[in-house]
């Protein structure tokens, strides 16, 4: 049985059923097969020739790409309620308002590069489309964010693993957290420590 830390988010019986390897019996096995499979996404999208990013298709097929080797569900909406994330039902809304959002913050440059890549990275966790691997998909999202629309270097997100329980994913909570009441100055400090 996978276990997960006190902040991540727990699957349900349907969604562990969409694992495809079934050797699968430890967490570390899992972080290794996904591992790869993001290595292969980040290929990818280190080879895309489009800033055309800030879309509801993109953002399903890069959750996609990151994990369909793992995940059957990959790239589609969740379809339960989680511990943490808006109700299902309002994802694809929300997700077209942060698109939509993010298009006039590019257009009437409404913030920095790096203010702009962490407000989306946190209302794209805090919305949490996707069964899980919200996180690591709106770390990638906002790093392609930084490169193909800014060409500015990607965040260092604390220099850690961010999978792992340590400090640093505590803080990154905790920046995440100050987030959601509209205090975005720990998380700007985060993403370039």
């Amino acid at each position: 049985m996978i276990e997960y830390a006190d902040d991540a988010t727990p699957l349900d019986y349907d969604e562990l059923k969409g694992l495809l390897p079934t050797h699968i019996t430890t967490r570390g096995e899992l972080d290794f097969l996904e591992m790869g499979n993001i290595n292969q996404a980040i290929i990818w999208s280190e080879n895309l020739k489009t800033a055309d990013i800030l879309n509801i298709d993109f953002i399903c097929k890069l959750h996609q790409r990151m994990f369909s080797n793992v995940w059957k569900w990959a790239g589609k909406f969740r379809k339960s309620q989680k511990n943490i994330g808006i109700p299902y039902v309002q994802i694809e809304v929300e997700l077209q308002t942060l698109c939509d959002d993010a298009q006039a913050w590019a257009e009437y440059k409404t913030y920095s590069s790096d203010e702009f890549a962490a407000r989306f990275h946190h209302r794209l966790v805090f919305i949490h489309p996707f069964s899980n691997r919200n996180g690591r998909h709106a770390r990638l999202m906002a790093d392609l964010i930084l490169e193909k629309l800014f060409a500015v270097k990607v965040f260092s997100w604390g220099g850690a693993n961010l999978t792992d329980q340590n400090k640093t994913r505590e803080e990154y909570i905790r920046a995440l957290k100050l987030a959601d009441e509209h205090d975005y100055s720990l998380l700007l400090k985060f993403v370039r420590s």
